[in-house]
């Protein structure tokens, strides 16, 4: 599981310690969350962690697709499938 570690910090900070805060978000893998009078604003993380968390959601989607296909019975037999893709691949090579 993901374990996102987080800190809060006014949005004085970011222009005033931009480069503290990037090198909190890269080194200690942590999402700072920016506040503006005192309420959650914005979100600021190093962007191999961003990368991460989009290709984590991206994935989850896929797999709620896929359920949602077998719920419904959206399927079709592996060899079907298997068959489908050779031929595709053949028609690519010619």
């Amino acid at each position: 599981m993901l374990t996102l570690q987080e800190s809060i910090r006014p949005s004085a900070d970011l222009r005033n310690h931009y480069n503290d805060i990037s090198k909190q978000c890269r080194e200690n893998r942590e999402a700072v969350i920016i506040t503006v009078n005192g309420r959650g604003d914005t979100v600021s993380m190093s962007y191999d962690e961003y990368k991460n968390i989009k290709s984590r959601i991206e994935l989850l989607e896929i797999l709620a697709e896929a359920e949602e296909d077998v719920r419904y019975g959206r399927t079709a037999p592996i060899q079907d499938t298997f068959d489908g893709l050779r031929k595709m691949l053949k028609e690519e090579q010619v």
